[in-house]
């Protein structure tokens, strides 16, 4: 097949013409609206997949620039779109969990009063993470970077009746907007020092490629301002506190989010400039250990959190850590081994948060401590959804374990404090994994499904199931792409060079016995119950409290940041009431006891002005009068 990349601009364009037909017919469409979301996704990804397999046979990246957006004097900043085998991949990814997210929404949202607004909100959002990913330079990448952000706010506060929604909407476009400062100062900073003001991706990719005439200082400036931006999108300790808050959204939306596309637009970042980062081995350090940290860190947090849907939060925040961790390792393998684990999680961790929709669907509650014994009425779902969990544990054969193998291995040559800290990660991923399926799916069920109103649980629509299932077929199949000893796979097909993974067999029995590890600690607590599920609780009751609320890093930001500000903001309203307004209130004040005795003054009775005249004239006597006795003297 012919290379299709000059066509690749219709990708984005489909959810965008679904986005104005939705706003501009509104209500009229009535149900109709969730079948013009799912049409624009599907031509969207039939475009995206011709675009992909076009670029199979090593094209070559292609360009267009002729629009002109902005010309100061002799500069010209120009827009365009630029297809390369990893944007040529995003695209086929965030296209097709996409679609399988829209079509699952027709189950899961079903009878909401506001669906076409949810349908409009999505193609939105689809557009601007496809425009990002198509960017050809770093001010066209910023600006939809922004839109996905404005995106977010709006799909992560879509039940803005509730206050948890309106709260955690609030929180992630701040928190995201911190990072996006730092990501914005990098791009005046790579501005101002490139050739010709060109920041162009082929134009960075040629410069930074070749010892470019900048300060090291300058250079590592810029990488860690560039990864500031990625944290916020991609939840990376401290900027993390947003994401599992984004949970308030409609499930659908955390699939989204979480999978594909928002949190995977911050490592899409480090990649598509990751030519700056091998220009500053300080700044690629500061990304490994960050993304390091982070991998634990969340990982630890997800072992005592009871709502389904935060426990996949705190996963992805620690998977994303993994693919940071990797890309700050600074090798052309890990590169590939991060891309690689980005596209195995993009499809189990839509898997397994579409099928905590399913459960939350049916059961009509998020805490696991309500379930139980889910699997006899909902076996498609606890099928699939166990294989999710297999493949985010790391269990052979599925997608999770050759990536996550390929980022361990590199670690394990090159840096072997982070290797141990990504394996106890791993055995962390695999019990917490292990003890939400077997609290949801096994034993005997603790369903309070009456008292929500929501009967006896059942299986979700094949409108909801069929997403799961080809899901649960990519994360079982994925990790095929490339595993070691294969040539020409995934890491020929990204860098160009003859990549070959090799088998690390001490990496590969590691991280198998971590992950069987995690799950045997998983099963035997809640599923069996040898272990006593409270053995931390009940002993040291400090560290489960620590982990459960979240170190209290929530806690601290309120009490160091926001409480703070809050006063900061009491004190200024109060100056701005008492002394601004006190200002502005007394000049009015002032005028008008003056024209209110102006007014007597003029009352129109010729005695009135006489005596004024008169009173005028003797002012003005003793006026001179008094000039001319202080002259004398």
């Amino acid at each position: 097949m012919s290379d299709l990349s000059q066509y690749a601009w219709l990708v984005p364009l489909f959810p965008l013409l679904a986005f104005v037909v939705l706003i501009a017919a509104g209500k009229q469409l009535k149900g109709l609206g969730a079948i013009v979301s799912i049409v624009a996704a599907l031509a969207s990804f039939v475009m995206a997949v011709l675009v992909l397999i076009g670029r199979l046979d090593d094209a070559r990246d292609y360009t267009w620039n002729s629009l002109e957006w902005l010309k100061i004097g002799d500069y010209t900043l120009k827009m365009g779109f630029e297809v390369t085998n990893l944007t040529a991949l995003m695209l086929g990814v965030v296209t097709l969990v996409s679609l399988l997210v829209v079509l699952y929404s027709k189950g899961y949202m079903h009878g909401d009063e506001r669906i076409n607004v949810f349908y409009a909100y999505v193609s939105l959002f689809t557009f601007s993470m496809l425009a990002l990913v198509l960017a050809e330079n770093l001010i066209e990448l910023y600006i939809f970077w922004e839109l996905v952000g404005v995106c977010s706010f709006l799909l992560i506060g879509f039940w803005f009746h509730k206050p948890e929604a309106r709260a955690a909407a609030k929180k992630a476009f701040i928190v995201t907007r911190i990072g996006d400062v730092g990501l914005f100062i990098a791009t005046l900073l790579l501005w101002w020092n490139m050739p010709n003001h060109d920041v162009s991706f082929s134009q960075i990719h040629n410069f930074f490629g070749n010892s470019p005439a900048l300060g090291a200082g300058l250079i590592t400036l810029i990488g860690i301002l560039i990864f500031v931006g990625a944290m916020g999108k991609s939840g990376q300790f401290p900027l993390h506190t947003w994401l599992p808050d984004a949970m308030e959204g409609p499930t659908p939306i955390s699939a989204l989010i979480h999978a594909a596309t928002m949190v995977a637009a911050g490592v899409f970042l480090v990649a598509r400039t990751y030519d700056i980062f091998m220009a500053s081995a300080d700044a690629r350090l500061v990304v490994a250990i960050v993304g390091g940290f982070t991998a634990i860190f969340a990982a630890t947090i997800g072992t005592a959190q009871n709502d389904i849907k935060r426990v996949l939060a705190y996963s992805t925040v620690s998977q994303l850590g993994y693919m940071m961790m990797a890309l700050g390792l600074g090798t052309e393998l890990a590169y590939v081994a991060a891309i690689f684990h980005l596209l195995t999680h993009a499809f189990f961790k839509a898997l397994l948060f579409l099928g905590a929709g399913s459960v939350i669907h049916s059961a009509g509650t998020q805490d696991i401590r309500e379930m139980g014994g889910l699997g006899k009425t909902m076996k498609i779902t606890a099928w699939t959804f166990g294989i999710g969990a297999l493949a985010l544990s790391g269990i052979v054969p599925f997608s999770g374990f050759w990536s996550k193998d390929a980022i361990l291995a590199e670690a394990y040559d090159n840096n072997q404090i982070l290797f141990w800290v990504a394996l106890v990660a791993a055995f962390f991923t695999a019990f917490y994994m292990s003890r939400v399926f077997f609290m949801v799916f096994a034993g005997k069920s603790r369903s309070k499904a009456d008292a929500h109103g929501h009967g006896e649980p059942h299986e979700s629509p094949a409108s909801m199931t069929i997403p799961l299932i080809i899901l649960a077929v990519l994360a079982t199949v994925a990790g095929f792409v490339m595993i070691p000893g294969m040539n020409g796979g995934l890491g020929h097909w990204l860098t160009g060079g003859a990549l070959e993974e090799k088998a690390n067999i001490t990496v590969m029995v590691l991280s198998t016995v971590a992950g069987l590890l995690g799950i045997a600690f998983g099963w035997a607590m809640y599923s069996k119950q040898a272990i006593s599920s409270t053995i931390v609780s009940g002993n040291l009751p400090w560290l489960y409290t620590l982990v459960h609320r979240k170190y209290f890093i929530d806690e601290i930001y309120q009490a160091i940041i926001v409480t703070p500000l809050k006063g900061l903001g009491q004190l200024l309203a109060l100056f701005d009431e008492y002394v601004v307004d006190g200002i502005v209130k007394a000049v009015t004040w002032f005028f008008l006891w003056l024209g209110r005795l102006m007014t007597r003054l003029q009352n129109g009775q010729m005695q009135t002005y006489g005596l004024v005249t008169v009173l005028g004239l003797i002012v003005l006597v003793l006026v001179l009068a008094g000039r001319r006795f202080i002259h004398v003297f």
